[in-house]
């Protein structure tokens, strides 16, 4: 009988340790005295020294298991740090065969996802719930359609490379695995809870429900995140599909595909010397949204006989460069797949805007084979700094960061009816993670490298090479600085053949009828040699 009580006793005092673990503290100090004192009655001081040092918490920690998969999810998540740190660096400078020939951005996503899927996990470890483990269950089918869409589709799997694919597939062992961490600590909390009270806890505190409520809705939040990373790379997988008008070469020892495209056959004089090839390098924009619309209409009234055009890195059909990218860089680019492609000079090299600071480092570095070089309201070496500005750096940086989620493409593809073709190289191409990539990469050289190349093409420029350029009304009007820069770029030859103003024509002069036609009229001439 003494010892029955006794035991009874022990397990009341039990019971009263958990649910102060638990924070029901329904038994006050008066009621632990109590207990003590009826312990004491009948078993020595000692006796009530171990039934204290039996006590344990109610906690799934006490299993070693449990212990290890914590360890380990520490170890991921410093692992999946280091991997993230990488990934941010090689936006900006990219480290030996960690290139790959998409944007990066893709990659540093799904890497920033599995971070912030570790650290929910290890906050709350220790409060598993059946809406975790369904979240997060759900967020590891939707990461696994993605590797699959990543890995069956050529082109995307040549853009994310090794370093995409790895960092998708990463990120679905770890959603599985929070999926496995989440049962087995359910299930040693259930032990647990059954070794030390003799039954399973089904309540919960104030404080384990604020838990599992916060993360649940930070579950739910990256379930939608991922939702839009994919339905972006669904998009991305279409556009694929649209086969470019030229070809893609290998430059630069392979690192990345450039795309080229050229029309006509050559054409030769009475004399049987070729006509040169007109070579069309893009302003801000793609040349297939901006100039090439123009420029056919020359070859197709016969005021040039072919034309070649191409896709700077990042541009439409053209993969990213590595990082750092300057325009000299590109210059050199395009040289090795002319000569790739087989085509040969003279070339008469027609460029806008920022594309004026390729052509004419695609000029220098080419003597005696450039017929002509045709500037269309170019920008001035000594105006980079704009380009270069490092606010606008910053926002094409935080730009790119988000462009997985397709906050751009998405509505505009299911609400404003965009093609592939508007996604690839039209109105919408800008939106891309690839244009942004190269824009950025533009940002970062453009008062450094690209200054220094342009500096030295104009020192080294052949002062024999005819020149025109062509200017707009409306730029020249509203900044004299432009104008002045414009009067200078008419000097970087001594062979200047005109120098046009078209009024009320914005930058893009072609988009004036009046442009078009000045545009044509001096083209013609300038491959006529006139």
């Amino acid at each position: 009988m003494t010892t029955r009580r006794v035991e009874n006793t022990a397990d009341s005092l039990r019971t009263w340790s958990v649910s102060q673990t638990r924070g029901q503290g329904y038994c006050n100090l008066v009621t632990m005295v109590t207990l003590i004192l009826t312990i004491q009655r009948f078993d020595p001081p000692c006796k009530i020294l171990a039934l204290f040092t039996n006590f344990s918490q109610v906690s799934p920690f006490n299993l070693w298991s449990v212990r290890a998969l914590r360890y380990l999810c520490v170890l991921f998540m410093a692992i999946t740090f280091l991997w993230w740190v990488l990934l941010l660096v090689s936006i900006f400078v990219s480290p030996p065969m960690m290139h790959s020939r998409g944007s990066g951005f893709f990659d540093f996503s799904y890497t920033t996802l599995t971070l912030g899927n570790l650290l929910i996990a290890l906050l709350f470890f220790a409060t598993p719930s059946k809406a975790m483990e369904v979240s997060s269950l759900v967020l590891a089918g939707i990461l696994l359609i993605d590797a699959i869409v990543v890995v069956s589709v050529q082109r995307l799997r040549s853009e994310e490379g090794w370093v995409g694919t790895a960092s998708v597939v990463w990120a679905t062992l770890i959603a599985l695995y929070n999926v496995m961490t989440d049962r087995v600590v359910a299930w040693g909390k259930k032990e647990e809870e059954e070794r030390l009270t003799g039954r399973e806890e089904t309540r919960r505190t104030l404080r384990e429900w604020c838990a599992i409520l916060t993360a649940t809705v930070i579950m739910v939040i990256m379930v939608i995140i991922v939702i839009f990373l994919t339905a972006t790379l669904i998009l991305r997988s279409r556009d694929a599909s649209l086969k470019p008008p030229g070809e893609r070469y290998l430059v630069d020892g392979g690192k990345y595909k450039l795309h080229l495209a050229c029309v006509g056959n050559a054409t030769y004089n009475d004399q049987g010397e070729r006509q040169p090839t007109v070579l069309v390098e893009a302003g801000d924009y793609t040349v297939e949204d901006s100039m090439l619309e123009w420029v056919h209409n020359s070859y197709q009234n016969g005021t040039i006989g072919r034309y070649c055009y191409y896709d700077r890195p990042g541009f439409a059909w053209s993969d990213n460069a590595p990082s750092p990218h300057s325009a000299g860089m590109t210059s050199s680019a395009l040289s090795e797949s002319l000569k790739r492609a087989g085509e040969e000079p003279p070339w008469v090299v027609v460029s806008a805007g920022i594309g004026s600071i390729y052509s004419r480092i695609f000029s220098s570095i080419h003597p005696g084979q450039i017929s002509g070089l045709f500037l269309i309201d170019p920008l001035h070496e000594d105006l980079l700094d704009r380009v270069g500005d490092p606010g606008r750096g910053f926002i094409l940086w935080a730009r790119g960061i988000i462009s997985p989620l397709g906050y751009e493409r998405l509505p505009a593809a299911i609400f404003k009816g965009r093609t592939r073709e508007d996604r690839v190289y039209g109105r919408s191409a800008y939106q891309a993670g690839k244009f942004i990539k190269a824009k950025l990469q533009e940002n970062l050289v453009a008062s450094s490298l690209t200054k220094n190349e342009v500096t030295q093409a104009r020192v080294i420029q052949q002062s024999n090479v005819p020149l025109v350029v062509v200017s707009s009304g409306v730029e020249i009007q509203k900044d004299s600085e432009w104008q002045r820069k414009q009067e200078d770029l008419t000097t970087i030859t001594d062979n200047l053949l005109a120098w046009d103003i078209v009024k009320k024509a914005p930058h893009e002069v072609w988009r004036t009828y009046e442009g078009r036609k000045v545009l044509e009229k001096r083209l013609g001439r300038l491959v006529q040699g006139q």
